[in-house]
């Protein structure tokens, strides 16, 4: 990881955006991207804590917008109880006045992967600014944080991802179960009735 870090390193905060960019395109098998930002930030502390959130959240947010649009092909091949319910989620975000911003917002402000938040946009055809502005704001301050405490809590992440691919795995597993959680919620029931009931998820019907 390290040696890749070199490479784009050389080009200052711009190599940094581009492998953000990079990185947040790719759906799975992927470091967190405030790993990435904390580990440039260790190894050279003259990058600002600051300018480097800033950065990061913009790259972070043009590889999503790049997802959710690539997403959005695999829509045909869901099943049509699928696509409703999905639908009734888009439905139900367009008539709050922020609400596509305040769902990225709150998401975007944990340092919780991305991946599948913008896959779900993208098989559901949802297409606003807010979605962007809103995960832009969050990962923002979410990027600041975990750079400022890098020194505290890098180490033994650094470790984990250097000495074997377990720590991107553990990533993506985490992203897989906040999938499998959502995927289990009646979005109907909970929109219509505001009941929250959990239903056996059909991976198999997308």
């Amino acid at each position: 990881m390290q040696d890749i870090l070199t490479v784009f390193e050389q080009f200052s905060y711009v190599g940094i955006f581009l492998l953000l960019v990079i990185v947040n395109i790719a759906p799975v098998l992927m470091p967190p991207t405030w790993l990435i930002l904390a580990s440039f930030y260790v190894l050279d502390e003259t990058y600002s804590p600051v300018v480097l959130a800033l950065v990061g959240a913009t790259g972070a947010t043009a590889g999503r917008v790049l997802l959710l649009h690539g997403s959005s092909y695999f829509r045909r091949f869901m099943g049509e109880e699928r696509r409703s319910s999905l639908d009734k989620i888009n439905t139900y975000l367009k008539s709050k006045r922020l609400g596509f911003f305040a769902a990225s917002f709150l998401f975007a402000a944990t340092p919780l992967p991305s991946n599948f938040l913008f896959i779900s946009y993208g098989l559901m055809k949802a297409r606003t600014v807010q979605i962007y502005i809103g995960f832009w704001a969050g990962r923002t301050i979410s990027y600041y944080v975990m750079i400022s405490i890098s020194k505290i809590v890098l180490t033994p992440f650094v470790q984990l991802f250097t000495e074997r691919i377990w720590g991107i795995l553990l990533a993506d597993g985490i992203g897989v179960a906040m999938l499998v959680f959502f995927a289990s919620i009646n979005w109907s029931l909970l929109i219509s009735e505001r009941k929250l009931k959990f239903v056996k998820p059909k991976f198999w019907k997308l």
